[in-house]
């Protein structure tokens, strides 16, 4: 069998390092690249298609939930693996709505994450053990009831490219600023923010910046 190919994605070197090492310590697994953002983790995604991405959730620019999601759309084929510190039912629902298969937590034993892995590379899913194994039922009740009008509340309300202009935006990146990384211009910036704002009911940048930090976009630590 030839070797399962991963790419890691997170914003912290040392962490890189570490789960680099680990990963290809693993029989049958290696790590064909490393991306500190979101945005560099699609674009080495779409340049190596690697079988496996392991992903953080808190980067800058691009978080990895939205970066899974790009990623999904793009290259249905390849599994995601979500590596977080989150424990939370929110982000674990919402890691399997964009397509992961795995949701491993960074306190985790290292044979976890092997599993996590051997799982993905058999089409299987995989969830940390200390998050509640009733999630994948409810998760797959939720699917199953989604329609077309996207009811609820909070940033699942949002397109996929107003959540990346919101996290930008909350990121302190000007209109000029966000336009240049997402190669359109400042008046389809400046249109999604309106679009956004009147979406949230929220009218100024301080808003939205909590809202971004409510809903897991961008950390407040950081």
């Amino acid at each position: 069998m030839s070797e399962t190919t991963v790419l890691l994605a997170d914003d912290h070197a040392l962490m890189r390092a570490g789960l680099h090492q680990l990963v290809d310590g693993f029989v049958g697994f290696k790590v064909i690249a490393e991306a500190n953002d979101g945005r560099e983790a699609v674009r080495l995604v779409r340049e190596l298609e690697p079988d496996i991405v392991l992903l953080d959730i808190t980067m800058p620019g691009l978080n990895g939930l939205d970066a899974a999601a790009l990623i999904t759309k793009m290259a249905s084929h390849i599994q995601i693996v979500i590596l977080s510190m989150h424990t939370t039912e929110n982000y674990v629902l919402e890691a399997l709505r964009v397509g992961a298969v795995g949701y491993v937590i960074k306190n985790a034993a290292v044979d976890e994450l092997e599993r996590a892995l051997r799982a993905a590379r058999n089409g299987e899913r995989w969830i940390s053990p200390t998050v509640s194994h009733h999630l994948l039922d409810d998760y797959l009740r939720l699917v199953r009831k989604e329609t077309a009008t996207q009811s609820g509340s909070g940033s699942s309300v949002l397109t996929l490219r107003q959540r990346e202009i919101l996290q930008l935006i909350a990121e302190g990146c000007t209109t000029r600023e966000i336009a240049s990384r997402l190669c359109v211009s400042a008046r389809t910036v400046e249109t999604h923010r309106a679009q956004l704002m009147e979406r949230l009911n929220i009218h100024d940048v301080a808003g939205l910046t909590r809202f971004a930090i409510r809903s897991g976009l961008i950390d407040p630590s950081c």
